[in-house]
């Protein structure tokens, strides 16, 4: 068995226009301060990384790491989720996603399709220049807006989408697989990879392509109502990222699932800081390092509640604690009574 890396926490949510969190290495410094070892680094924000020069420059990418080490941190991996998003978009959410976009290409789908698969191209060969061998993203989506059909979906027209999204994460995977990069697609509502079986369906028409891995994030499947802890049992092969995010589920005889088109605090849904919600993370880092998981876990803050600053605070404890140090004997060695080929033998009266 292996020990997980950590605690580490993702950037994203915390960049702002303020010190400490308006530069890579101000905030960096600030997860230090905290108990963090590790960060993950939001590849579509500019203060942290410049992700084409990254992908050009093995020279830049010392540099960045360098910037990261002398904070006493390491890069746990580059998240690639709003270019990952873009890769597939039904056009009812155009008007919406191109502001994931530059300017260049708002309103031009083809084109923002385009930019974001070169995007990803690039982040497979920034992440072999920084010597990371994981990517978290997303899958982008084509067949959202028919989860829960009506009138009902025409035969075939979720085959059809999936046959589509693979044809255009396929070269994007070859590209990683060249690197030696696993992308980890986050599974989550409103893209086409939502749970197990979406998951599988992908696979499928990728042909199991190896680099087609997972990032796991239980809050994620409280939500949805999935056994998250068999979710490790089946895809543990495939989990190469850990989001250490909470939440809870409280079904009303007002709203369930789908929330009511309420905000994040009125839902009957919603995340959590790690431990003020229902996951139980004793239980999933106890699977995980069951199944060898050597990867990082990340801190992703998303509290409907609780300030950042206090759930990151709290959350690099939370994970410190929860990582288990993997034992390199048997709790019942002292017991030992003898061993080898000759003695078990004799054990079971063969001499």
């Amino acid at each position: 068995m292996k020990t997980i890396k950590g605690p580490g926490i993702f950037l994203a949510q915390f960049l702002g226009d303020q010190p400490p969190f308006n530069d890579l290495r101000s905030i960096c410094q600030w997860a230090k301060g905290l108990g963090f070892v590790g960060v993950q680094i939001p590849t579509n924000d500019p203060r942290c990384i410049d992700l084409q020069k990254a992908a050009e420059s093995k020279t830049y990418c010392d540099d960045l790491k360098g910037l990261v080490a002398d904070c006493g941190l390491e890069i746990t991996e580059l998240a690639t989720h709003i270019q990952g998003q873009l890769v597939a978009v039904h056009p009812a959410y155009d008007i919406l996603f191109d502001g994931f976009a530059p300017e260049a290409f708002r309103g031009n789908p083809k084109a923002r399709t385009e930019w974001a698969v070169q995007q990803m191209k690039y982040a497979a060969k920034a992440c072999q220049h920084l010597g990371i061998t994981s990517c978290p993203s997303f899958s982008g989506s084509l067949l959202w807006p028919y989860f829960h059909p009506w009138p009902q979906r025409p035969a075939g027209l979720v085959q059809e989408g999936f046959k589509e999204l693979a044809k255009r994460w396929t070269p994007i995977l070859n590209v990683f697989d060249e690197c030696g990069v696993d992308i980890c697609y986050e599974i989550h509502p409103s893209e086409d990879l939502f749970d197990g079986i979406t998951y599988e369906m992908f696979l499928e028409q990728v042909n199991q392509h190896p680099r087609a891995c997972l990032l796991y994030d239980p809050s994620h499947f409280v939500l949805q109502q999935l056994d998250y802890l068999q979710y490790i049992d089946n895809y543990h092969q495939r989990i190469r990222a850990f989001h250490v995010k909470d939440s809870e589920f409280h079904a009303t005889g007002r709203q369930g699932t789908f929330g009511g088109y309420q905000d994040w605090v009125n839902r009957a849904g919603r995340y959590r800081s790690p431990g003020d919600g229902q996951v139980d993370f004793k239980s999933i880092f106890s699977k995980l390092t069951q199944y060898n998981y050597d990867g990082w876990a990340v801190l992703e803050w998303e509290c409907c509640i609780k300030h950042p600053e206090q759930g990151a605070r709290e959350g690099a404890v939370f994970i410190k604690d929860h990582i288990i140090n993997v034992t390199e004997k048997a709790f019942d060695d002292f017991a030992k009574t003898g061993e080898g080929e000759s003695f078990n033998r004799q054990v079971l009266g063969l001499n």
